[in-house]
């Protein structure tokens, strides 16, 4: 299990904007800001992002590598798969597959994937079985 990543992005101002438009589509509502002057020399500075007492999404400012970094957010339903999607565009991103299921994984997968400004991808997924409890 991933405890968190560092997404490196060419506008913090801009990225932080998407971001908080999109992510609390799927609960994650969280947010702390990190100075990396508190930390080891070089150490960035950070923007976060969490849920439940987890900071685990952060972004860093730099050069981008957007074909470098895939990023699948869980979704509680198919209906929060659209909402986060219909936001992220909204937002300024780009569609790379609309709201549905993805067959070619499982017909219970339900995911929409975008690029955000910086484009990388970002996929928002609701897989039915890790939900039936």
């Amino acid at each position: 299990m991933l405890d968190h990543i560092f997404l490196t992005v060419s506008d913090i101002d801009r990225s932080i904007a998407f971001y908080e438009t999109v992510l609390p589509c799927l609960g994650i509502t969280s947010r702390l800001d990190y100075d990396g002057k508190d930390a080891p020399p070089g150490h960035p500075d950070l923007k976060g992002f969490g849920a439940k007492g987890r900071m685990f999404f952060w972004l860093r400012q730099g050069t981008p590598a957007a074909g470098a970094v895939h990023v699948g957010f869980v979704a509680e339903s198919a209906a929060m798969v659209e909402e986060a999607c219909e936001a992220a565009l909204g937002a300024g991103a780009t569609s790379l597959h609309p709201p549905g299921p993805q067959l070619h994984y499982d017909p219970r997968y339900y995911a929409a994937q975008v690029q955000d400004p910086d484009g990388y991808s970002l996929e928002f997924v609701y897989k039915s079985w890790q939900h039936d409890h």
